[in-house]
Formats: structure tokens, sequence, C-alpha cells
């Protein structure tokens, strides 16, 4: 297994490790409840440096991602991210994927770690006839997460940059950094190292992601928890991202996403750019898709009782049988949660249903997502 750049700083804070898409990561350091907590109430630092990172540059770089992607990345305005799919041609996902734009013809475009071979390839591929270059820079980038209410205020103390191409902060947004309002990106100094800055994050709080070379990740790891030991902040492993995702409603690819799962029945046919004037993996199938009612709907649950769900096991409505796709006892609602996918009849919130957890009938009703929604609401 890959070791992370971060390797020896978790080793000496007693991380407990294990395996992950080919990575030996921190799975938590002390109780993972207590890194959710601090998630959702002060701040958790992540090393996600599995996540793969693939540049995408030159003229034709935006017209390339238009060509891949399910979104349309060319409208993107430079200091903005993006959320968007990567598709086969039969519409099932490949992978889920942000996309940052740093310049006019400067994209980085960040896949989960088991697909980053795909999704490298997929872009290569429609790279020939157009003036980019795709490089995979995985190996060299180090991902650092700095997410919860006092990720601001902690990141604050480290960050310097040029505000050369960032959008002004909205009314409603969080306490602007650089000015960065939610999903805006751009390039700065953390703690001396330079950086792409995104306020990004895969946990419903504010937060950021920064990208940093691989070799100077220590100095940034060890600035970053320096200057949020005042606002409380705290390492934190896989097991406390994943609470924290599910408790947001994200989908995790592998579980609510895979290339049996199409965007529309995932609930994300918003990502879909039909209309686009250039063609993309999929568009077709995703065209036939969009016209007709999806065959099973994700939804969230809420559990009755302290059994927990989990991904995989069955789960029945009034209309018909579905399945759960990722579970977990909530830290913050107390309650086991889940999401699965159901008969769309079984979809809407209120719907009880039941599910088969190693053979106890375990008693859940349909709720909307997310399950927790910070009140500053968070990152979309």
């Amino acid at each position: 297994m890959r070791a992370s750049p971060l390797h020896e700083a978790h080793v000496a804070a007693g991380a407990v490790l294990t395996g992950f898409a080919g990575w030996r990561l921190p799975l938590r350091y002390a109780s993972e409840t207590a890194e959710h907590l601090a998630g959702r109430s002060a701040v958790g630092v992540f090393d996600l440096s599995h996540m793969g990172e693939i540049e995408v540059r030159g003229p034709g770089a935006a017209d390339l991602l238009d060509a891949t992607l399910v979104g349309e990345l060319g409208g993107l305005r430079v200091g903005r991210a993006k959320y968007t799919l990567l598709c086969d041609d039969g519409g099932g996902v490949v992978d889920d994927l942000v996309v940052y734009r740093l310049a006019a013809d400067d994209f980085l475009v960040v896949a989960n770690a088991a697909n980053v071979a795909a999704v490298a390839g997929a872009l290569a591929g429609a790279a020939s006839g157009r003036d980019a270059d795709v490089v995979d820079a995985t190996v060299g980038t180090a991902l650092v997460a700095v997410q919860g209410p006092a990720s601001a205020a902690t990141l604050a103390q480290v960050l310097s940059a040029d505000r050369c191409g960032v959008q002004p902060a909205r009314r409603n947004d969080p306490e602007p950094v650089l000015g960065l309002r939610r999903y805006g990106c751009v390039r700065a100094d953390v703690a001396g190292v330079p950086a792409v800055v995104g306020r990004t994050g895969y946990t419903g709080e504010d937060g950021f992601e920064l990208y940093v070379p691989a070799g100077q990740a220590r100095r940034v790891w060890d600035a970053v928890l320096d200057a949020g030991r005042a606002h409380g902040a705290v390492p934190a492993g896989l097991a406390a991202r994943d609470t924290l995702r599910l408790e947001a409603g994200m989908a995790l690819f592998g579980h609510e996403l895979t290339r049996e799962t199409d965007p529309f029945e995932a609930g994300l046919g918003r990502l879909v750019a039909l209309d686009k004037p250039v063609g993309f993996p999929g568009r077709h199938a995703l065209a036939e898709r969009a016209a007709r009612p999806p065959a099973r709907r994700l939804v969230g649950l809420l559990a009755d009782g302290r059994r927990i769900l989990r991904h995989g096991q069955a789960v029945a409505g009034p209309s018909g049988a579905g399945t759960v796709t990722s579970g977990a006892w909530s830290p913050t609602l107390q309650r086991s949660i889940a999401l699965a996918y159901l008969p769309p009849g079984d979809a809407e919130p209120g719907t009880p249903v039941t599910a088969d957890v190693r053979g106890a009938a375990v008693t859940a009703v349909v709720t909307a997502t997310p399950f927790h929604r910070p009140p500053t609401g968070g990152t979309p």
C-alpha cells in the first residue's frame, strides 16, 4: 500500500491505520465520535492525500472538460469550483469529481482514489486533437482538509494570497477568508507553502481543502493544527469523515454512485447539461433516462432503536424492495441513519419501511436529506 506524505505524522499521533483504495491512512486517532463532533462544533483536520489530482491546461482545456464530463465547465468562472460527474456510454457513473478553475486555461480535476486511472485515461483520450495537456499530479500532491465552524478562523492565521480572480463574498456566505465564498478557489501560501485553496469539503460544514506539494505537507499539517488549537482543532480520520458526509447526505462512490447508477436516480440530474453544444460520454443514454421517471430513487432513512443500518442490507416499503447503500450511527442526531435506493412509490418523506439487520426487522422512516444542516448552511 502507498503511504501518505503525512504517514509519519499519523504514526507519531498514535493513529489507527487502515487500508483504503491502495493507501494506508488514519481510520481514527483516539475516538472517532470525538473527531466527528469536533468537525461539527470546532475543526477537524483530515489527510485526504489519497484523492487524485489531475491538471488540465491549455487553450483547449475547457472544451476538453465539456467533451468528457456531464457538467458545463466552459462557463465556470475563474476562481470557482464545480461538482460534476464522469459517466460511461451507458450513463453509469464512473466517478464524481470536483473541478477547480484556477485560470482561463488552467483546471484542477479531483478524483476519488480508486478511479484516478479511469478519470485520467478518459481525459487523456479526449485530449487528442485538442490544444490541452492532461497531467496526473497525484503522486506529487498532498491534500489537507480543514472542516468545521472554526475552519475560517483557523486558516485566517496561516493563509496569504493575491485576491486576483476571487469572486466577492455574497451576503449569505460565511466569513470571507481571502475573499473566498463557498466553492471558490485561489492560489495561496499556507504557512509559506504554495497551495491551491478551495472552500469546498465533504462534511456539510464550512471548510477548506488545501492542495500542497507532497514534500511540504508536514509543514502545512503542523501549522494548521497549531493555528487551530485555540479553536478546538483535532486531527480526524476516515471514520469521522464518513459519518460526517453521511449526516450531510453526500453520496460516496462505490455506495450511492456506481457504474450501475445513473445521475437521475441518485438525485444528481441537475448536474447533467444535456444542452451543451458538445457531446460527452453517456449523453444519449442520459437524455433517454431524463425523459422518463427513474426506476428507483436515493432516499434518507431514520431508523428506530439502536441497531445500525449498513451497506447492502435489504429494505422494504409498501411498494417494493430496495437496498441500503450507506448506514451508520449518527453522533450528532444519536440515531441510526442511512441512505438507500427505494422504488419511487416509497421515496416520499414519512413513508415507513423495514430493514433486515442481521435477521432482525428494524423499522425506519424515509426522510429528506441532509440529516443535519449546520446553522450557517455548510458547504453545498
